[in-house]
């Protein structure tokens, strides 16, 4: 009987480990019982439920903006009393910029440079702002600038020359639809290990970028026009951000269950479901967030998707470059730790035969 020469791929692999078609190892089962099985699952609920609680809490219990750009046009003096009428209003929560003229003040709005524009000399004031922005935010914008005109004796003007979709009355859509998104790949990311263990390395690549691509297609029709008419951009860019943001969200549920094993889920769970969507931007913008919150909206998955998308959406591509940039990172990233991880098994799994 020929024994295999080391040119077969069975050899070939026990022979290099670190081959990128690696087959992962059935994780082994941890039962618990006694005392430790009643307080291990309590502990770890209640201890998630908490921090989800209490970061949503903190973000949106009482929202105001802190630093929030605003364009003004007038005279120093207009501006001046603009800015000590703002401060007064909401101490801290606006960050005043001339501009030239009223065109240039448009253009930062519509380009979500700044939030609104606050236009004097031509009568009686004019506020301009995008309502695409969601109602918080032109809520906050008219509750302040109202008192400002009226201070000077006027009547404030307002022109919304950004409005929202008529598919998306409330502005919700894009947080509604990113987090379906991020809870779906969430579930694949536990589902791809629970239905498959030991699925190689290739095969769990491929069917993440099935799931994003399929994923981001569906949410394409769905929220686009020819589902709901709630996202009015592009069907291909809006399928490809949220195709990019459903392999960051599944990935990144992959590599804290492959690392951390039965830790993994919950914190991914904490990680995209409550840090990612409370942080994403959809219910109202960055700016609005406590300070200790405000950075994770530029570097998780679901901030940067939901900026790039609102940009395609309304915003002339505001975030789009940054959020291709920021979801292909963590997509390649989470490639790079799976496959660490399945050669690092498959050595050790080598080792332990040798």
């Amino acid at each position: 009987m020929s024994l295999p020469t080391s040119s077969s791929p069975a050899a070939a692999r026990q022979a290099h480990p670190h081959h990128a078609d690696i087959p992962d190892e059935a994780p082994a089962p941890h039962p618990q019982g006694g005392l430790k099985g009643v307080l291990l699952p309590v502990a770890v609920v209640l201890a998630i439920g908490t921090i989800f609680v209490s970061v949503y809490l903190a973000a949106f219990h009482a929202p105001r903006p802190h630093d929030l750009p605003v364009a003004a046009v007038g005279t120093s003096q207009e501006i001046h009393r603009l800015e000590k009428g703002l401060e007064s209003a909401l101490p801290g929560g606006f960050d005043v910029r001339p501009y030239g003229d009223e065109r240039a003040a448009r253009k930062a709005v519509e380009h979500r440079d700044v939030y609104a524009a606050y236009l004097t000399g031509r009568g009686e004031p004019t506020l301009l702002y995008a309502g695409a922005n969601g109602p918080s935010v032109t809520g906050t914008l008219t509750g302040a600038f109202g008192p400002v005109a009226k201070a000077d004796g006027h009547r404030l003007a307002q022109e919304d020359i950004l409005p929202s979709s008529e598919g998306d009355t409330r502005g919700l859509s894009i947080f509604y639809a990113a987090f379906g998104l991020v809870l779906a790949g969430y579930l694949f990311g536990m589902m791809t290990y629970q239905a498959a263990p030991t699925l190689r390395f290739r095969q769990r690549m491929a069917s993440l970028a099935l799931f994003g691509v399929l994923g981001g297609i569906i949410i394409a029709l769905l929220a686009g026009s020819t589902g709901f008419g709630a996202l009015p951009g592009s069907f291909i860019g809006i399928a490809g951000m949220t195709a990019l943001m459903a392999m960051a969200a599944g990935g990144a549920t992959m590599v804290f269950i492959r690392w951390t094993g039965a830790a993994g889920a919950g914190l991914a769970s904490v990680v995209l479901l409550t840090l990612g969507n409370s942080t994403s931007g959809g219910v109202m913008p960055a700016p609005y967030l406590p300070g200790w919150l405000h950075p994770l909206s530029e570097v998780l998955p679901v901030g940067a998707g939901v900026r790039a998308i609102q940009g395609l959406a309304y915003f002339h591509h505001d975030g789009l470059e940054r959020g291709i940039i920021v979801l292909a990172i963590w997509i390649v990233a989470c490639a790079g730790l799976l496959y660490l991880r399945d050669a690092r098994g498959a050595r050790g799994r080598q080792a332990a035969t040798s």
